[in-house]
């Protein structure tokens, strides 16, 4: 009788037809883009809000920089001078803007900043707001109590201010109505 017994570890495998189960290996990518947007999609408010009030800031310093520059290196009075001063003006500020515009993006879209404005997304929705009925009714109580404490600060300012005026630390009445309390 003849047997097909293998003893264990002494022959190789057949080989198989089938494709391997492991990846093949890809050369490593070498990163992001500059103008790949980090997470895109998450926190699109939050970012979006960032990104109008920092575009804000940047440009209203870029105007206050090209009306004032022209005051920091006068050319002179001649129109020529001043359309230099202008181009100037409009240049630095211009540039600076560029600057600005590249930094804040480079701020907004590195990876801890993007976290944290997704993970204050999530938060904010989590908020429970008030209606608009519950809004208004407490605007109402708020106003009441507003005058209702001025009332009170004002009654008691009086008070005092006659209070001084009768043991002579004020020298006029609270309202001056001619140096003695009864107006005579």
């Amino acid at each position: 009788m003849a047997t097909n017994v293998i003893a264990a570890g002494g022959a190789e495998e057949p080989d198989d037809e089938r494709p391997s189960q492991r990846p093949e290996s890809r050369p490593a990518a070498s990163g992001p883009g500059f103008f790949t947007v980090y997470k895109k999609g998450q926190g699109y408010w939050t970012r979006l809000g960032t990104v109008i009030a920092a575009g804000l800031l940047g440009a209203l310093t870029a105007f206050n920089l090209y009306h004032w520059i022209p005051a920091l290196i006068d050319l002179g009075s001649t129109p020529a001078a001043q359309a230099r001063e202008r181009q100037i003006a409009l240049g630095v500020s211009g540039g600076l803007f560029v600057v600005y515009a590249v930094l804040i993006w480079r701020v907004i879209n590195k990876s801890s900043t993007v976290d944290f404005l997704i993970a204050t997304d999530s938060e904010m929705k989590k908020v429970n707001w008030t209606s608009r009925r519950e809004l208004i009714g407490s605007t109402k109580v708020v106003i009441v109590f507003m005058f209702l404490i001025a009332t009170f600060l004002f009654v008691v300012d009086v008070v005092f201010g006659y209070l001084f005026y009768l043991i002579n630390v004020l020298k006029n009445s609270p309202f001056g109505g001619g140096g003695t309390i009864g107006g005579g």
